[in-house]
């Protein structure tokens, strides 16, 4: 029987999905061994019946520069319960598989590992490599190296707003853009760089005060008002959806938002449109000082996750995906590929980068390296000191939508 390896994806999509599949195929095709796909992530390794199926040239030919992904995902989490009762075991040994390969973040990399583990314990040990992959671009790959996904999102969520922001101007308004990013704002500082955008509200800003639903619309108000002393009656600003989620409980009761919460207390920010709740917000403020500004919200999300890859992605994937037959020929296993800027393969091992707690902490937008420094310091608007004077003909209090002084900056 030939060897044989197994492909799987976990968590959500990503541009680029179908190209690191496919490439892993043809790689592997080539060099003699068999190629299966699983559905459906690691359910299919916990059921009596998998959804599987061999993926040959034609398959991998066909799919590797689509969006979306051929195999089926999912987020399931096994439990020590599943691995003890439900782990389907034979599928490895009817299948002589030698090697899983798993795409997705960091929760996809940490199962991985588990399993591996598992199997060796079970005497049937097999080599397990991950393929990074996020559109949030949060994982610490070395030299700042993007996550595959990441640089395809960013082009389409800067299409978006870049034609949200000829909407602003030709209608004299202001958009507000919710952009994707849980633990970072990778994603929205790009969108937002890209596009010129004059205010980019992301997690990290907030490095020397607590986060709050006040400061937050406050930064808004201080793009607007200095546009307004500049004569510019339109905008967008753009703020990652992970600034919601490090809102305190009691902020959220506070601003009047009527939400749903989980078993642990935390509100369920997943459950509604962060850039309407944005706009609710922004519009009660702007109402209550009486200017003359139109708002309205707009959603980036899961809109740029199934796209077509761009042709950086496209190659980066290509790259991933050799770079695991690379690795796996050279005996490595429990790691991650890395691809450097010369298109060189190297491995990265999961048992460095986790935490005491088995799951590896995010990389986060460095709010003091030169894109976010650059970026807050040439292309935004803000009110400083200078525009006081000036600002006191929208606000009584200019001092209050200070940009630096709101951040402690």
């Amino acid at each position: 029987m030939k060897d044989s390896i197994i492909i799987l994806c976990g968590g959500g999509p990503a541009p680029g999905m179908n190209a690191v599949v496919c490439s892993v195929a043809k790689t592997f095709l080539n060099n003699g061994y068999r190629v299966i796909g699983l559905h459906g992530g690691y359910s299919g390794l916990f059921s009596k019946s998998p959804r599987t199926e061999d993926l040959d040239f034609f398959k991998a030919d066909a799919y590797f520069n689509r969006g979306g992904s051929y195999l089926q995902m999912s987020r399931f989490k096994p439990t020590d319960a599943d691995f003890e009762n439900n782990f389907n075991l034979e599928l490895f040994k009817d299948n002589n598989i030698k090697l899983l390969v798993t795409v997705g973040g960091d929760d996809t990399a940490s199962t991985a590992n588990r399993i591996a583990k598992f199997l060796e314990a079970k005497k049937y040990p097999i080599h397990n490599i991950h393929v990074p992959k996020t559109i949030d671009d949060d994982l610490p790959l070395p030299d700042n190296a993007p996550t595959f996904g990441f640089n395809s999102a960013k082009d389409e969520g800067a299409h978006i707003a870049r034609t949200i922001y000829e909407d602003a101007r030709t209608s004299g308004n202001w958009l507000l853009i919710s952009a994707m990013g849980r633990s970072a704002g990778h994603l929205a500082l790009g969108i937002g760089e890209a596009t010129h955008c004059p205010m980019t509200i992301i997690p990290e800003m907030f490095n020397k005060v607590e986060i709050s639903i006040d400061k937050i619309i406050k930064l808004t108000l201080s793009a607007i008002i200095k546009r307004q002393i500049l004569g510019i009656g339109y905008g967008t600003v753009v703020v990652a959806e992970g600034v919601f989620h490090d809102l305190a409980a009691d902020d959220i009761k506070a601003a009047g938002v009527h939400m749903t919460y989980d078993e642990h207390g935390h509100p369920e920010l997943g459950k509604i449109s962060k850039a309407v709740l944005f706009n609710e917000l922004l519009e009660k403020e702007i109402k209550r000082l009486g200017l003359k500004v139109k708002t309205r919200p707009v959603e980036i999300g899961y809109d740029v996750r199934c796209q077509d890859p761009i042709a950086y992605d496209l190659s980066y994937c290509s790259e991933l995906a050799m770079g695991v037959y690379e690795l796996y020929s050279k005996g490595e296993t429990g790691c991650m590929v890395y691809v450097n800027a010369f298109g060189e393969a190297k491995p990265l091992y999961l048992k460095d980068l986790q935490n005491s707690e088995g799951k590896i902490p995010p990389r986060r937008v460095d709010i003091e390296g030169g894109i976010a420094r650059n970026y807050y310091k040439n292309l935004c608007h803000y009110i400083t000191p200078a525009d006081y004077e000036a600002a006191k003909a929208y606000v009584p209090d200019p001092e209050a939508y200070d940009f630096m002084k709101i951040l402690g900056w």
